[in-house]
């Protein structure tokens, strides 16, 4: 995980303890660092604002003489990405579900993204997540508009555990979430999940039809998944679908098998949304709480 930013990473601090901290040599560190960011889909915003704190931080630093000549730069650098991880204030999904759960009311949890970023295998992910903190789930298979997407659902579903309510294709997809939340107040179901459809974000139908979506069910959480492997377009999609609709936390898909890592750094601190949850594999277990310092220990430990 992020192996190639880890890399550039350590030969840049080897570097840097080999010249001074300040004027050109410093400037030029800085400048070679930024780069290393960009190339690391670290958003060119976040990667200045980085550097800007870098520089402040390290300028006539006093690097010790023997040991290990990194560490005091290392430590600056982590103190930046905790700052830069965590501006926004988390969201916890279960203790939202044991609010609503205390006056019998199911929480209601929306899902956006486009195709391709796991978000049918987030939701199946999150479902097994909840019934082992002993939650119960429905799941509404309101992607009623790519062919295969409902059987998809329905067998991630049966291998979880979980119900399905689900309507043709081609249906209402704000009228199958309507229903699944009226199923799941008659039969004290805790927690309502939504599937829709993925939208390429510059699709205005989709769009208008998400935007529907929340309307009608009015959703505790509004949540999107991306995939980290998309570096910049996934902030890109973040800003679009939360000028949409309102996007209340992030997860992120596909991380082990992410080399470069920016998109982790840049999404949540761009789109001022927390990241909630982190895709690490391919089975059901893969799915851990956002932790600041699992991104930089992947970033900066050996």
């Amino acid at each position: 995980m992020f192996e190639k930013f880890k890399a550039q990473i350590n030969d840049l601090l080897d570097k840097i303890t080999k010249t001074e901290l300040k004027g050109k040599k410093l400037d030029e560190f800085i400048e070679e660092f930024k780069l290393t960011l960009l190339e690391n889909d670290v958003a060119f915003s976040v990667a200045e604002e980085i550097c800007k704190r870098l520089k402040n931080k390290i300028e006539g630093l006093t690097v010790p003489r023997i040991g290990d000549k990194k560490e005091p730069i290392k430590n600056v650098l982590k103190e930046i990405l905790f700052e830069i991880l965590t501006s926004n204030t988390s969201r916890s999904i279960i203790n939202a579900i044991k609010a609503k759960k205390e006056i019998g009311e199911p929480t209601v949890l929306l899902f956006v993204g486009i195709n391709g970023t796991g978000k049918t295998t987030t939701i199946a992910k999150l479902s097994n997540l909840l019934l082992k903190s002993g939650f119960s789930v429905v799941i509404a298979c309101s992607d009623t508009y790519r062919s295969g997407s409902i059987e998809q659902l329905e067998e991630h579903a049966k291998r979880v555990g979980v119900k399905t309510i689900k309507h043709k294709y081609g249906a209402d997809a704000a009228a199958v979430a309507f229903d699944a939340i009226n199923y799941a107040r008659a039969h004290g179901i805790n927690v309502v999940l939504i599937d829709t459809a993925g939208r390429m974000q510059t699709n205005r139908n989709l769009l208008d039809e998400m935007k529907k979506i929340v309307r009608v069910t009015n959703p505790d959480m509004v949540i999107l998944v991306v995939d980290a492997l998309t570096g910049n377009d996934a902030v890109e999609q973040g800003r679009i679908f939360n000028e949409a609709i309102r996007i209340d936390g992030i997860i992120l898909t596909k991380l082990d098998a992410d080399a470069k890592g920016g998109s982790a750094i840049s999404l949540s601190y761009i789109i001022n949304k927390p990241i909630l949850y982190l895709g690490t594999g391919q089975s059901y277990d893969d799915l851990i709480p956002f932790d600041p310092s699992f991104i930089v220990k992947n970033i900066l430990e050996k």
